[in-house]
């Protein structure tokens, strides 16, 4: 096995996408080569204007989590999604979006940030980096 992260990014929540991404680019800090296959909902933020979009996974605070949590986030330093995803890219991370997805769900080419994709392609292209890589998750 080689020192390769492969991630599965289903979900389109903010904080697991912050998760996905915070991973990946520890990963690539590293000088592990890190590869994210967006699917499902998760791929919905690769869509233009979706980046930002995605709600926390867990409601609470009469829905206003969202809101306190990127003001905690802010007040910390954390960095935006924006941001991680393009450090994540100059990085030389693989950002793989599941063209079977886009189909299910009618996104189109033209939809998505390709600035930031690497390669639109299927389960076995995901496969292949996750049989190469020491760590592989889902999330």
């Amino acid at each position: 096995m080689s020192d390769k992260t492969t991630i599965i990014v289903h979900s389109g929540d903010m904080d697991k996408i912050y998760s996905a991404l915070i991973i990946a680019n520890g990963a690539l800090a590293m000088g592990m080569e890190a590869s994210l296959f967006f699917t499902f909902w998760g791929l919905l933020r690769l869509k233009k204007g979706g980046l930002e979009k995605g709600p926390l996974s867990r409601k609470n605070m009469l829905g206003f989590g969202k809101f306190v949590m990127e003001e905690k986030m802010k007040k910390v330093g954390v960095v935006s999604l924006e941001k991680l995803l393009q450090d994540c890219k100059e990085l030389g991370g693989k950002i793989l979006a599941c063209d079977m997805t886009m189909e299910i769900m009618g996104i189109k080419k033209e939809d998505m940030r390709e600035d930031l994709i690497s390669e639109y392609c299927a389960v076995g292209t995901y496969i292949n980096e996750a049989r190469e890589s020491s760590i592989t998750l889902f999330i």
